[in-house]
C-alpha cells in the first residue's frame, strides 16, 4: 500500500465513525428506527456488553458463560480481564436490574480486590469497549450543540467571540459540555409520550428512560432563544428554538472526558471540583450573567460532568473516600449542584474501584452499631469482589502477558489445546548491561511451574476431600475433572466445601513476574558442549527462585511466607512427573501402538462380551480371537501376566477389566456422543480413557522391556555404539521435533529425569 492508500483507509474509518449533524426531528425518526441509540446510561452500558456476545469457559471446575466484552476484543485482548467470570456476570445482572429500574437503581457499584487481580484492567476494558461500541451503528451516541448568535439580537448572547453570525459558521456552534441527551430538549410531558411510544415497540425488557433535564449550559441557550422569540411574538415557539439554525444533534465517540469520567488516585481539588468542575472567574466578567453566575463560565471538568451520559469511574476509591458520601444521592436523585442556585441532572452509571483498604475505612465506626455515620453509604454500595486467579491455564496466560507482548485471549475447543499452551516454552529477548541482546528460553513446563505454584498458594486446603492435595484441586478447577489413570472423576464427585476462601490471598502475579524477570537476567554457570544451556530457565529454577524470594518480599507476612513455602513440595513433584512423562513418551514414541491395532482389540473385546457379530475385511463372520486379546493386554497394556490366563482364556481379573474399563467406557462414550435420534457415528476410540492410556502413556517398565541394554546412568555421556547412546539421540530429536523443546532444554530436562531414575533403576 502507498501513503495515499493508508490516508484513504483512515478517511474511510472516520467516515464510518462520525455522522453529519442532524436536526431534532431527524434524530427522533432515527431513534424509532434504532431505539438503542437513545438508551440511558445503564442500559447503554448493558447493551455494549451484550453486543459482544458470550463464550463458554471453565472456572473453578464449572462451565460458565462469559461475556466477550471483558476479553477486550476491540483491543486485541490487551486489557482483557482474565478469570473472575462469576463476579463479572454478577455485575451484568445488577446492571440489568438498574437499567430496568427494578431496584438497585440507588446503588453505587463497587469492585474490590487485592492488588493485581484485574481491577485496573476492568477500567481500561470498559473504556475500550464503550469507545468501540459507540463507533458502531447500534451504539451511536448523540448530544446537542447550540448556536444563538443567529437570533435576531444585538447582544452577543452566549457567543464566546464576535463575528458574522451565520448558522454554517462552526465557530459559533457550542456542544453541550456534559453530553446532554437530545430528548432532554423536549418539554417533560411531550418527552414522556415520545418514550411511551418508543418503548411500546421494543421487545427488550429494559425500557428507554430519559428523566434528565437540559444541562445548565444548554438551558442557558434554550432560555436565551425562548426569550428572544417570545418577545418577537413567534407562534411556534419550540420549533423556532430548535430550528436547525440554533440546534443540531451530533454524534460523538465515547471516551474518557466525553461520556466516561475517570477520577484517578492522584487527582486533587475540592470535592466540588472533583465531582462537577469549577468556576472560571475571569470568564464571569466577560459573559453576560444577567445578575448571576453564567453556566458558560463553568469548566465542567469534574468526573460526573465528563461521565454524564454513560459511565463514571472512581479509581482507587480509598484515596477519594471523602467524595463517596457526596455521591450518596446521585444515583437515585440523578442530580448535583454546580452552585447553590444552579443544579445539573446527571445520567451516569457510578462505579468505584478499590483495594481492601477502603473497606477498613468504611468499617472504622462499625462498633457503634446503629450509630455508624457511614451506614447510609455502605447500604448504597453494591460490592463485587475480584479474587486471585485459581485456574492454572488463566494464571499461565497472565504470566505470559506480563513477560511478553502477547495479548490474544486463549480460547480452545478442548482442554487438550489449553494443556498444550500451558506447557509450551516461552522465548524472551533481553538486553544486558553492555547493550547486547540475548534470547533466553523458559523451558517447557517452566511457566506452568510458576502458574501452578501461584495457584496452589491461593487455594483453601481446609476443604480438601480425602486423598487430594492442592495440585489435584488446581487441576480439577482448571479442567473440571481429575484423570487418575484410567478413571476420570468429574468435579461433582468431590465434596468441596462451599465456604472455601479460594483466591482471597496468595502470591500475586506481580511477584511471579518480577521473579521470572530477574531469573532472565541471572547468569547460570551450567555448560554443555555445543549447547547454550545457560540461556535456559528450567521449571526447578522457577520454583526455587519463587520460594527463596519469599523471605525478602515485603508484600508477604511471616505467616504467609511459612505457609507458601510448605506448599511447594507437591508442585515440584507434579512438575517432575510432567517432565518424566515427556521423556518416556519421547523414548517410546516409535514404539507406540497404532490406532488400527487398538481398534481391532476393542472390536474383539466388544464381540467377546456382547456376542455381537464380528466381520473380517472380506465380510466374513469371525469369532473373537482370545490370543489377540491376550497378547494386546500383556504386551501393550502391560497390565497382566501369563498367570492370569488359562491358556488363552482370561481369568476373573482380566474379564472384569474388559467389562469395566473397556466395555463400560465404550458404552459411556457412545451415549455421551449420541445423535438426536440416539444413533452413534464414528466412535472415537482414542477418547476412551483406557484406550487413550494405551496410545499415549508408557512407563519405565515399558522402556526396560523394549530396550533391554538401556542404562540411564550413562545418559549424560553415553559410550558410542551403545543402545543408551542411540536411544538418547532419538529421544532428544523427538523432544525437539514433536514436544516443542529446544535442544538445550531437551538435554537439561532428560538429564534431570535420568538423574532421578538412575537411583531406582534395576
Amino acid at each position: 500500500m502507498t501513503g495515499d492508500d493508508y490516508v484513504t483507509e483512515a478517511d474511510r474509518t472516520l467516515e464510518e465513525t462520525y455522522e453529519e449533524p442532524m436536526d431534532l426531528a431527524t434524530y427522533v425518526d432515527r431513534i424509532f428506527e434504532n431505539p438503542t441509540i437513545a438508551s440511558h446510561a445503564s442500559k447503554y452500558l448493558l447493551e455494549a456488553i451484550e453486543a459482544a456476545g458470550t463464550r463458554t469457559v471453565v472456572e473453578e471446575g464449572e462451565e460458565k458463560e462469559r461475556y466477550r466484552f471483558f476479553d477486550d476484543p476491540h483491543n486485541d485482548g490487551e486489557h482483557a480481564i482474565l478469570g473472575n467470570t462469576e463476579v463479572l456476570n454478577g455485575f451484568v445482572d445488577d446492571l440489568r436490574s438498574i437499567a430496568a429500574g427494578r431496584a438497585k437503581d440507588e446503588k453505587i457499584i463497587w469492585f474490590e480486590g487485592p492488588t493485581a487481580t484485574g481491577k485496573s484492567e476492568l477500567k481500561r476494558c470498559l473504556v475500550n469497549g464503550l469507545r468501540e461500541y459507540s463507533k458502531t451503528p447500534a451504539g451511536r451516541r448523540y448530544t446537542v450543540e447550540w448556536n444563538v448568535t443567529t437570533a435576531e439580537s444585538d447582544d452577543r448572547g452566549l457567543s464566546y467571540g464576535s463575528g458574522d453570525p451565520t448558522a454554517t459558521d462552526d465557530q459559533h456552534w457550542y456542544e453541550s459540555p456534559v453530553q446532554t441527551h437530545p430528548l432532554s430538549v423536549f418539554p417533560q410531558d411531550v418527552r414522556e409520550r415520545l418514550l411511551e411510544d418508543l418503548n411500546s415497540q421494543l421487545d427488550d425488557h429494559v425500557p428507554v428512560q430519559v428523566d434528565a433535564e437540559l444541562d445548565p449550559f444548554s438551558r442557558e441557550a434554550y432560555d436565551f432563544l425562548e426569550e428572544r422569540y417570545r418577545r418577537a411574538g413567534e407562534a411556534e415557539l419550540f420549533s423556532a428554538i430548535t430550528d436547525d439554525d440554533h440546534l443540531r444533534v451530533k454524534n460523538y465517540v465515547v471516551d474518557i472526558g466525553q461520556g466516561v469520567g475517570v477520577l484517578h488516585s492522584e487527582d486533587e481539588g475540592r470535592p466540588k471540583e472533583r465531582l462537577v468542575g469549577s468556576w472560571m472567574h475571569g470568564m464571569l466578567q466577560e459573559l453576560d450573567s444577567r445578575g448571576r453566575k453564567n453556566p458558560q463560565a463553568f469548566s465542567y471538568d469534574g468526573v460526573l460532568s465528563q461521565g454524564n451520559g454513560v459511565l463514571t469511574i472512581v479509581e482507587d476509591a480509598a484515596q477519594h473516600a471523602d467524595l463517596l458520601q457526596k455521591l450518596l444521592n446521585v444515583p437515585d436523585e440523578q442530580s448535583v449542584k454546580l452552585d447553590k442556585g444552579i443544579g445539573m441532572d446527571v445520567d451516569s452509571q457510578l462505579l468505584i474501584i478499590s483495594n481492601p483498604d477502603l473497606e477498613a475505612q468504611l468499617n472504622q465506626h462499625s462498633d457503634r452499631n446503629g450509630m455508624d455515620p457511614l451506614k447510609a453509604l455502605k447500604r448504597r454500595l453494591d460490592k463485587h469482589q475480584f479474587g486471585y486467579l485459581t485456574n492454572l491455564s488463566l494464571e499461565c496466560e497472565l504470566i505470559r502477558r506480563e513477560l511478553t507482548n502477547e495479548t490474544s485471549v486463549w480460547e480452545a475447543e478442548s482442554y487438550d489445546e489449553l494443556e498444550d499452551r500451558i506447557r509450551e516454552p516461552v522465548s524472551v529477548t533481553i538486553r544486558d548491561q553492555d547493550g547486547e541482546t540475548h534470547t533466553r528460553e523458559f523451558a517447557p513446563h517452566a511457566i506452568e511451574a510458576a502458574g501452578l505454584y501461584a495457584v496452589a498458594t491461593r487455594l483453601d486446603e481446609e476443604n480438601l476431600p480425602n486423598g487430594l492435595d492442592l495440585v489435584d484441586k488446581a487441576l480439577i478447577y482448571d479442567q473440571g475433572y481429575l484423570q487418575e489413570g484410567d478413571s476420570r472423576r468429574e468435579k461433582d464427585e468431590f465434596d468441596f466445601d462451599g465456604e472455601a476462601h479460594d483466591g482471597e490471598h496468595g502470591i500475586p502475579v506481580t511477584y511471579t513476574r518480577d521473579t521470572l524477570a530477574e531469573l532472565l537476567q541471572t547468569e547460570r554457570d551450567r555448560h554443555h558442549p555445543d549447547l547454550p544451556v545457560e540461556n535456559v530457565v528450567m521449571p526447578r529454577d522457577v520454583l526455587n527462585a519463587m520460594a527463596e524470594g519469599l523471605a525478602d518480599a515485603p508484600v508477604f507476612s511471616t505467616g504467609e511466607r511459612s505457609e507458601f513455602e510448605n506448599r511447594i513440595v507437591p508442585v515440584k513433584n507434579y512438575l517432575f512427573d510432567q517432565q518424566e512423562s515427556d521423556v518416556i513418551e519421547a523414548i517410546m514414541h516409535d514404539k507406540r501402538v497404532d490406532e488400527e491395532t487398538v481398534a481391532e482389540y476393542v472390536e474383539h473385546v466388544y464381540a467377546w462380551e456382547t456376542e455381537e457379530p464380528l466381520y473380517n475385511d472380506r465380510g466374513e463372520r469371525v469369532e473373537p480371537d482370545p490370543l489377540k486379546m491376550k497378547l494386546f493386554e500383556i504386551e501393550h497394556l502391560g497390565r497382566f501376566s501369563e498367570g492370569e490366563y488359562e491358556g488363552n482364556l482370561p481369568r476373573e481379573s482380566v474379564r472384569n477389566f474388559r467389562r469395566e474399563k473397556v466395555i463400560t467406557s465404550l458404552n459411556r462414550h457412545a451415549w455421551e456422543h449420541r445423535n438426536e435420534d440416539f444413533s452413534v457415528e464414528d466412535v472415537d476410540l482414542t477418547a476412551i480413557p483406557v484406550i487413550k492410556t494405551v496410545l499415549e502413556s508408557h512407563d519405565w517398565e515399558d522402556v526396560q522391556r523394549t530396550f533391554e541394554d538401556f542404562d540411564p546412568r550413562q545418559w549424560d555421556d553415553p559410550p558410542s555404539g551403545t543402545q543408551t547412546a542411540s536411544v538418547k539421540e532419538r529421544t532428544i530429536e523427538t523432544m525437539v521435533d514433536l514436544f516443542d523443546y529446544s535442544e538445550a532444554s531437551a538435554e537439561l530436562t532428560s538429564r534431570h529425569v535420568m538423574g532421578q531414575v538412575s537411583y531406582r533403576w534395576d
